[in-house]
């Protein structure tokens, strides 16, 4: 049951990253758009699909307070403000997302909401991560480091790392769904935030190996690990053959497979430990009896039947779309 519930919890979080990734993308370049058609039509990318991206976020924090709610209890103590800011940033571009169809004179003002309450999800998210992987002041299993504990240099890098990250994905995602200029402009981007993207994973993975031997050694010991970087190399490698030859379907998925990677080496750097070097995933889990019973639940039916939803989605949604000047 434990590691039933850890890998539905890994899943979570990736499809949340991947998904909900790429609509944070579109709002961080939505600041950057020139024109309301090109607003329009970046809008039209991600409306039919934003909504059901971010249910992934709701999925796992279910998992973490149920079926590991020491975690739980040690990340929103420690990051109580973070995750506040986050949350606020996703309110924000919400409803900046419905309100900015319907203004005229004041559109600019949820124009900006949109496109700064995804840079403000977006960096606080790197940030606890980043703290995260630096490690959390704790004694026992409570969280000991005051309200501005997981704040450092690393974690505010981190919180720049995943911005550009999203963007990225947003970018690819934008090549895959729209035409003409909007699809051109993010094209010309694309080169500068891969090449920004896998500069700021090697540090981290750089960084990660030096800061615990135990980190290095289990790399070293374990040659076949390195799978995970060298098909992040390979899908960069595809990602910029796709890039130059133009193929719309390319660069998304390639991206996505970079996340993938980077997701598995993170996690195989600092497995067994949710928390890194302080509560490893047999301590932070709930009794059998909590396990067994939300699995019956969430686990045999809400999670497949999301899978699901998820998949219909982006199927339905599938092909290019057309701008349009109308609500979605």
């Amino acid at each position: 049951m434990v590691m039933f519930w850890v890998t539905l919890l890994a899943v979570s979080i990736l499809l949340y990253v991947l998904l909900d990734g790429f609509d944070l993308g579109i709002g961080i370049l939505f600041g950057l758009a020139s024109d309301e058609p090109r607003r329009h039509a970046m809008m039209s990318a991600v409306a039919p699909v934003w909504d059901g991206n971010e249910t992934w976020l709701v999925v796992s924090g279910v998992i973490l307070w149920g079926a590991f709610p020491v975690v739980y209890s040690v990340l929103m103590s420690a990051f109580y403000l973070p995750v506040l800011l986050m949350l606020a940033g996703l309110i924000l571009r919400g409803v900046a997302f419905e309100f900015r169809y319907k203004a005229e004179r004041m559109r600019w003002i949820w124009n900006a909401s949109f496109a700064g309450g995804s840079l403000v999800a977006t960096f606080m998210q790197g940030l606890m991560v980043g703290a995260l992987v630096e490690g959390l002041p704790l004694s026992g299993n409570r969280y000991v480091g005051g309200e501005f504990g997981w704040s450092s240099p690393f974690a505010i890098v981190c919180g720049v790392g995943l911005c550009v990250g999203y963007a990225l994905l947003g970018a690819c995602w934008l090549v895959r769904k729209c035409e003409d200029e909007v699809r051109d402009e993010a094209y010309r981007i694309i080169p500068y935030l891969a090449a920004a993207l896998l500069a700021f994973l090697i540090a981290v993975l750089a960084y990660a190996l030096a800061m615990d031997f135990a980190v290095m050694t289990r790399w070293l010991d374990r040659p076949y690990l390195f799978v995970f970087p060298t098909a992040g190399a390979l899908a960069a490698i595809a990602l910029a053959a796709g890039v130059h030859r133009r193929e719309d379907a390319l660069p998304f998925p390639m991206v996505t497979v970079i996340f993938v990677a980077a997701f598995g080496t993170l996690a195989i750097s600092f497995w067994p430990y949710m928390i890194p070097f302080s509560i490893t995933i047999e301590q932070a889990a709930g009794p059998h009896s909590s396990l067994a019973f939300m699995f019956w639940g969430a686990g045999l039916f809400v999670f497949p039947l999301m899978l699901l939803y998820t998949v219909i989605s982006l199927t339905v949604f599938r092909g290019k779309t057309a701008a349009s000047a109308d609500h979605y």
